[in-house]
């Protein structure tokens, strides 16, 4: 399993994997095929991140190119907050469970020591055991609730707001 950055040349098959971790899991922000986005618009995304010093995409790969999991690292963009990033990750359900969050978030350590990142963020539903389970075991610890936030499948789920200090 390859862990890198993307690049703009992995639009067409980051656009596919978000499309489709979204499709798998449960507690995603977007439900399946509420994503509009082009394999146009993420390489465009994907060229704006690249040129931001505090954000970036990683993905895991698999022999043979597929991309399987994602971790998104979306930086602050004033100056007060440049020094934290907001976090999103998908990893395709059949790669789950493989250890590749904890790989994900491994590479995101060291990307963030380089980039001067200090704060690392993110919202998890709180019953998504598994993703709340793989941030403590990376260090986050929940800072507060974020009540009746999403809806999905017309029942209200609340989210914990995370976040972990370097």
């Amino acid at each position: 399993m390859l862990l890198r950055e993307a690049k703009s040349d992995d639009a067409e098959s980051f656009d596919w994997l978000m499309k489709q971790v979204e499709t798998e899991a449960d507690f995603m922000l977007m439900e399946p095929g509420e994503r509009k986005g082009s394999p146009e618009q993420q390489r465009k995304w994907l060229e704006r991140m690249d040129k931001e010093n505090n954000s970036t995409v990683l993905v895991a790969e698999q022999e043979g190119g597929q991309l399987v999991g994602y971790l998104a690292v979306i930086g602050g963009d004033t100056r007060r907050t440049k020094h934290s990033a907001y976090l999103v990750i998908g990893i395709l359900k059949e790669y789950t469970g493989r250890g590749i969050g904890t790989k994900l978030f491994q590479r995101l350590e060291e990307w963030a020591i380089i980039h001067n990142i200090l704060r690392l963020e993110l919202t998890v539903v709180t019953q998504n055991e598994a993703g709340v389970s793989l941030y403590k075991k990376m260090g986050f610890e929940v800072e507060g609730i974020k009540r009746n936030s999403l809806v999905i499948d017309g029942n209200l789920f609340d989210q914990y707001f995370m976040s972990k200090l370097s």
